[in-house]
């Protein structure tokens, strides 16, 4: 099966397949400011450094194209839509599907796919439902020519809290439960703790949890750094992961490789990686050997 890497390594690995599946639905989910819109930006990257076409239906018009820049995203070749409403973003997404010439499509996020009539209605009218039912007649449609095209179709998703219940898990996604039925690929994703450099915070150790995979076996769970402004730290991912295959040793704060120290302390081995690509292409290959052979 082809798959889109997600930029981080973990990830790759726990996916079981090597990143995100091709020609099927994927679903991203979590509370605000968790890297959900992070993760599939990056994807779009990678997807982009293997000649592949990508577009995002921004329908909650936050696209940042600043950031999405600084994660490797070539802007210039990125197609772009911010519709009025969720049928209009539904009926992009089809179309662009359809035509074949993409690899991938984002969809941030379902939350913000409004219907038309809810939009045309007053403040407080009730629509109940309508919602789920377009995301359900959608991916009826949709799901068919994702596969037939060979496309990967990203959903973000947020996070709700059912009402009134008293046990097991309120937290519940947006849009009905379409979207939990024809995803091949559910990602759960939650900042665990913030990541700090002396007083300052520079970005949030993020963990994914993979709740739903019909490719390979589900509920492993990726680890990593999201650091501001530079998106997932593939070099914390190697500190990590060299760590733990015991490629990388540690000794109390000392990080040594081929019984050579590198640096004391994990950000300034961060540091040293940056400043000699030889050692980190080194590392990269061999933590990516042992990650298969795993």
């Amino acid at each position: 099966i082809q798959v889109i890497p997600t930029g981080s390594i973990t990830l790759d690995a726990a996916l079981g397949i090597g990143g995100l599946p091709r020609g099927r639905v994927i679903e991203i989910y979590g509370p605000e400011a968790s890297g959900k819109t992070t993760l599939a930006i990056h994807a779009i990257a990678e997807a982009q450094k293997n000649g592949g076409i990508a577009a995002i239906i921004d329908a909650e018009h936050t696209f940042d194209r600043n950031y999405a820049e600084k994660l490797g995203v070539d802007i210039e070749n990125l197609l772009i839509s911010q519709p009025d409403n969720g049928e209009q973003a539904l009926e992009i997404t089809d179309n662009l599907i359809r035509s074949g010439a993409l690899d991938i499509v984002v969809i941030d996020s379902v939350a913000a796919l409004t219907p038309k009539a809810e939009i045309e209605g007053e403040m407080g009218d009730s629509k109940m439902g309508l919602q789920a039912r377009l995301m359900s007649q959608a991916l009826r449609k949709l799901t068919a020519n994702i596969s037939k095209t060979n496309t990967s179709c990203i959903f973000i998703n947020q996070l709700r809290e059912k009402i009134g219940i008293m046990f097991g898990n309120p937290e519940t996604t947006t849009g009905g439960n379409a979207l939990k039925f024809y995803s091949s690929v559910r990602l759960d994703i939650r900042r665990t703790s913030q990541l700090k450099d002396g007083e300052e915070i520079i970005g949030s150790r993020t963990r994914v949890k993979i709740v739903k995979n019909k490719l390979a076996p589900p509920f492993k769970k990726a680890d990593f750094d999201i650091l501001y402004g530079e998106g997932i730290s593939q070099l914390g991912e190697i500190i990590d992961l060299g760590t733990d295959f015991n490629i990388i040793r540690k000794s109390g704060s000392w990080y040594s490789y081929n019984e050579t120290r590198i640096g004391q302390g994990r950000e300034a081995v961060k540091q040293i990686l940056r400043d000699n690509p030889e050692l980190y292409d080194e590392l990269k290959i061999k933590v990516t050997e042992a990650l298969k052979n795993q």
